[in-house]
């Protein structure tokens, strides 16, 4: 409701004449929430809605007043809060009228992520302090569970799904990872959220699509990221006058080169089991066409292709350059190799632009031999548990995750971008020449989804597509290896 509205109708009411929708409100003479709720939005139903906002506001703020019932007349000078329409629409499409506590402010918002490393965990925390400044009077618990990609996580959270005690929210990539979490039985689907805080608007129609599972929305994205990012320190590059390569021969080039000196080629890392799946699918993005990588997860590229074969020998060959302790390293620890000068490259995903970041350490980038023009995408989401033990506190927090502020904070330090649309030239220009160069190439590329984040193929495919890659870096088995991936691709398709 526009002001104007808003401050004639309070001045009928007789109740003040000095207010606006997320503000606060002293009460001229007596009134009851119903009046403030029918004076404000014009809808007596937006009670609760001010009850919750105001009690939040008196837990910090002793001059609000404490309201300890819906239908509780207010003395005049009480002081309230009208909260903003979109976040008290949220709150009526949330709020179960049986959980009367919810109307009493306060409590917890325990939030479930894998990021705990470098520019991961700053850009949490620059969203926990956005969160904390909306909302002073809620405890913010950061349940975080290392291990990159989450697999570790998934495997902690799931269990707690089944057994109702989740966190109140989780991290979620974007797409067939979902199903994994049976969002059906344990997953409020999020459509009215996404209608409310009109995030239909400004996310591209791509993502959104791949935000969709079975008709319905179940995670709110905070970021862009890409998959596919060769990162080579500069100084060596200088210091033997080499340029990233475009090609896999071009690649392999440098790598003789660098092994001569002495220096790690290539370093890769894989104590997590997904590093090297990881590296895998951005070679198959180098093998296949867009189409011909996207036909792998549908059924319309048979995993018999010649560009798998071709994959699968370019990773073989990969392995005669990498560090020799890559099974103890995980994808942020081996990035030591390329701060301390002795590893030249390293292929993984631009989380390690934040853990640059973080470090002070300047490197270069380009997309990986192969794959230029060809963005292998993944977006983190938020999620919400039906059973979360502090549902409100989670429309706070999914209002942050998807708005602009948030996403700018956050990607600032994360290593990613935006998901929104609607980022100002002048906004994008705080981003580092790294993270613009991806913005531009998320506008331009044709976009594949990430199977080892989420993207591309259900939980159980993705698994199988991992542990078939993590067996070849012991056999090293060209043939048996492409048969294990055709295997898991009928198991998945039914085919």
């Amino acid at each position: 409701m526009k002001f104007s509205k808003i401050l004639a109708v309070l001045v009928a009411f007789g109740i003040l004449g000095f207010a606006q929708v997320g503000s606060p409100l002293v009460l001229d003479k007596p009134s009851t929430l119903e009046d403030i709720a029918v004076a404000a939005f014009g809808d007596a139903s937006y009670t609760p809605a001010i009850m919750r906002a105001t009690n939040s506001k008196a837990l910090v703020d002793e001059t609000f007043a404490r309201i300890s019932r819906l239908d509780e007349v207010l003395p005049s000078g009480a002081k309230v809060w009208i909260p903003e329409e979109a976040w008290a629409k949220a709150f009526l499409a949330v709020w179960d009228p049986n959980r009367v506590e919810d109307l009493f402010g306060g409590g917890k918002l325990v939030v479930g992520s894998w990021w705990t490393a470098g520019g991961e965990a700053e850009g949490l925390e620059a969203l926990f302090e956005l969160y904390r400044g909306n909302y002073p009077d809620v405890v913010i618990v950061n349940a975080t569970i290392a291990g990159g990609a989450g697999f570790v996580f998934k495997a902690v959270v799931k269990p707690r799904l089944i057994a109702g005690d989740p966190p109140d929210t989780f991290q979620l990539h974007a797409g067939l990872e979902v199903e994994g979490y049976s969002p059906e039985i344990y997953l409020r689907p999020l459509d009215d959220l996404y209608s409310i805080f009109g995030w239909d608007k400004v996310f591209p129609p791509d993502l959104l699509t791949l935000l969709r599972y079975e008709g319905h929305y179940w995670g709110v994205p905070v970021n862009i990221h890409r998959s596919n990012v060769l990162w080579y320190s500069k100084e060596i590059f200088a210091k033997y006058n080499l340029t990233p390569p475009t090609n896999w021969d071009e690649f392999f080039q440098i790598c003789d080169f660098l092994k001569g000196k002495g220096i790690v080629p290539i370093t890769l890392a894989n104590a997590g089991g997904w590093e090297a799946p990881h590296l895998f699918e951005t070679i198959l993005a180098s093998t296949l066409t867009p189409e011909e990588y996207r036909g792998l997860w549908t059924g319309a590229t048979p995993w018999t292709h010649p560009g798998v074969t071709k994959a699968l020998e370019i990773l073989k060959k990969i392995l005669d350059y990498v560090n020799a302790d890559y099974s103890a390293h995980t994808w942020d620890t081996v990035l030591e190799y390329i701060a301390a000068g002795r590893g030249a490259m390293n292929i993984m995903g631009d989380w390690a632009m934040g853990w640059f970041m973080a470090k002070g350490v300047d490197v270069g980038w380009a997309p990986v031999p192969g794959t230029k023009g060809v963005f292998v995408g993944l977006s983190d989401t938020f999620s919400f548990p039906k059973r979360a033990p502090n549902p409100i506190n989670v429309i706070g927090w999914l209002e942050v995750c998807g708005s602009k502020e948030g996403q700018i904070a956050f990607n600032m330090r994360k290593g990613s971008i935006p998901a929104r649309t609607d980022i100002t030239p002048e906004e994008k220009a705080q981003f580092n020449p790294y993270l613009q160069s991806c913005m531009e190439d998320w506008a331009r590329d044709a976009i594949v989804p990430s199977v080892m984040h989420g993207a591309a193929a259900p939980e159980s495919w993705v698994v199988d597509f991992k542990d078939a890659i993590n067996l070849f870096l012991v056999t090293k088995d060209v043939a048996r290896t492409q048969a294990a991936l055709v295997a898991a691709a009928q198991a998945a398709l039914g085919k």
